[in-house]
């Protein structure tokens, strides 16, 4: 029985792919879970396994081909047991169902019209074990969650639309409690009205002027491209400037750079840049924050996720360091470090690029000094940092009046999203991380 696999949703507002590798040829005989192809998204390289056992009979994509949600990719040739399609997998919400054959031998009273309407709907589809269910619905970030908690994921009931298993679904089994309900499903929220994109004017023949090659746009920097003009259309910018001294911050590194090296990290201005933000985003809680404009609403945000910035050959990549203001300076430097050469190596996974709540873009390293870094949406505000530089500053002496003096100082700029933060805000944020990074010992206690 042919059956047409279909690249499935590899998470909240992934829509395409471009396929990096196929991993099979047709012919080759495939188990359930079995890797088939590799697909880039916007964030990650995904590995994705098959969904069925049996044949290769038709790949339809090569490397480097664009593929959307629900493209088919390639065709199996299964076994009959196996032949169900990713349409016919089982799903979560209410469907038509045919009468239990066990109500059919019961013996029932001559049929009554209002009764009919008002009698209990039959036992649901889901509630058939999954191993005669067929392919359990579920993206590879997840099948690889459910092995990291020991969980098997055909014994998981999943929230998502179509029956599908999500990261929730497997926490929640693992702990050994029902996931919660969602109010909407994924596939509701997509027909939501999106932002609308002013229309491009037409390229000239530039063909007129001399030669040109076509470059193709591979999908980071094609999402990165959507995702700046998303923001830079949806949200009004400020950009407030600052300054911090980074003297001692710098003499501090240098002192316990090696140590923290033997124990697998790498300390860097960014890393005590994230704890110093984590402390002013405790204190100034909008900044942690999303904006609802259709509610109403500004949702802070209780938990402090941080992203930064990575600069990799293909383009711009933020991954995301969770709990940063529950952890040290040296779980940091140690976790970024590792986060970094993943993501350089396009091994970090989906769940690493998501749920970041600030974000922090370090061009110093480059040798970049001031610049306006564009929001993160759907974040309300983002932290530049530029390049740290010896300068004259003139500073009072107690005693002595005042005195020229060389001091380490780094630019700072921060952006904010004018609908729900004020320049006053900036600036009072900019002074508390300021503050932090001008006296490491002071921040390492008190954060």
């Amino acid at each position: 029985m042919a059956r047409a696999f279909k690249l499935p949703d590899l998470g909240e507002g992934i829509h395409e792919g471009e396929v990096l590798q196929v991993l099979v040829s047709e012919g080759d005989e495939i188990q359930e879970g079995n890797p088939i192809l590799e697909v880039e998204t916007d964030k990650a390289a995904v590995e994705i396994p098959s969904p069925y056992t049996g044949k290769v009979k038709k790949i339809l994509v090569k490397p480097g081909d664009t593929v959307k949600v629900g493209d088919e990719l390639i065709i199996f040739d299964v076994a009959e047991k196996e032949g169900l399609t990713q349409e016919e997998m089982p799903k979560a919400e209410p469907s038509r169902v045919e009468k239990p054959e066990m109500e059919k031998k019961e013996p029932a009273p001559p049929p009554i019209p209002r009764r009919e309407e008002e009698r209990p709907s039959p036992p649901r589809p889901e509630a058939k074990p999954r191993e005669e269910e067929g392919p359990v619905p579920a993206a590879p970030s997840t099948r690889r969650l459910a092995r990291e908690l020991n969980v098997d994921i055909r014994q998981v009931s999943g929230s998502g639309p179509g029956g599908r298993v999500t990261d929730e679904d497997v926490r929640s089994f693992a702990e050994g409690r029902r996931p919660e309900k969602k109010e909407k499903p994924p596939e509701e929220k997509e027909k939501a009205p999106r932002p609308l994109e002013a229309a491009a004017p037409e390229l000239p023949d530039f063909t007129k002027w001399g030669k040109v090659e076509k470059v193709p746009l591979r999908s980071i920097r094609r999402a990165t491209a959507k995702q700046m003009a998303l923001a830079w259309s949806q949200i009004p910018h400020v950009n407030s400037m600052g300054e911090a001294d980074v003297t001692l911050l710098d003499s501090f590194i240098r002192k316990h750079k090696a140590d923290i090296e033997a124990r697998g990290g790498k300390l860097t201005l960014t890393v005590f840049a994230v704890k110093a933000a984590a402390a002013a985003l405790r204190a100034n809680p909008r900044f942690n924050a999303s904006l609802d404009p259709a509610a109403g609403e500004i949702i802070l945000k209780r938990y402090f996720h941080i992203g930064v910035a990575v600069n990799t050959e293909d383009g711009l990549i933020v991954p995301v360091l969770r709990d940063v203001d529950r952890k040290s300076i040296t779980e940091l430097s140690i976790e970024l470090k590792a986060l970094v050469e993943r993501t350089r190596e396009r091994k970090a996974t989906l769940e690493e690029m998501r749920g970041g709540t600030f974000t922090i873009t370090n061009v110093g390293p480059m040798g970049g000094g001031y610049f306006a870094p564009i929001i993160n949406y759907p974040e309300v505000a983002i932290l530049g940092l530029g390049s740290a530089k010896w300068q004259p500053v003139v500073r009072e002496n107690p005693g002595r009046g005042h005195e020229i003096v060389p001091r380490l100082v780094m630019p700072i700029v921060l952006g904010i999203d004018h609908r729900i933060l004020d320049g006053a805000d900036a600036l009072k944020f900019i002074d508390m991380f300021s503050q932090a990074m001008g006296d490491p010992e002071k921040m390492l206690m008190t954060v």
